[in-house]
């Protein structure tokens, strides 16, 4: 595939904008907001499914896949809880937080958020996952274990 100058110029010159760390920033902001919504929407989900799918009366399970349950319910909710509070950060920043006017110390602060929005968005995605599994491991011992 052959490209033209004018393509090569143009792609140049995005390439340039996206190494500037406000457009970095912005990015990682749009991410992590994209994150937020979906760790929302999966735990709603998640939660409706347990209550829809799941054994109806815990009581009624072994005393070991009963806390097996609790114990993995409990663990994935709050990995969930985790999840969004990490996007909450990635995407608000703490309260308070003090942005300098001056060039080179905007230019450092751009930085540093945006490194901090990837660690956050970055943990909120394993925290999620931990979360997704745990809550599906709970489904599945009421689904298979055997009821008193």
């Amino acid at each position: 595939m052959t490209f033209t100058d004018e393509q090569l110029r143009e792609a140049e010159a995005r390439a340039d904008a996206l190494g500037d760390p406000h457009q970095q920033l912005r990015l990682a902001l749009q991410q992590a907001e994209g994150y937020r919504t979906y760790l929302s929407s999966l735990t709603g989900l998640l939660t409706a499914v347990f209550v829809l799918k799941g054994q109806e009366n815990l009581s009624k399970l072994p005393h070991g896949p009963r806390w097996a349950v609790i114990s993995l319910l409990i663990l994935g909710f709050l990995a969930l809880i985790s999840a969004s509070w990490c996007s909450v950060l990635a995407v608000h920043g703490r309260p308070g937080e003090q942005v300098y006017a001056e060039p080179t110390r905007l230019l450092r602060y751009e930085k540093q958020r945006t490194r901090r929005i990837w660690r956050l968005v970055e943990a909120a995605r394993w925290l999620a996952l931990l979360g997704v599994l745990a809550v599906a491991a709970a489904v599945i011992v009421t689904w298979v274990a055997p009821g008193k």
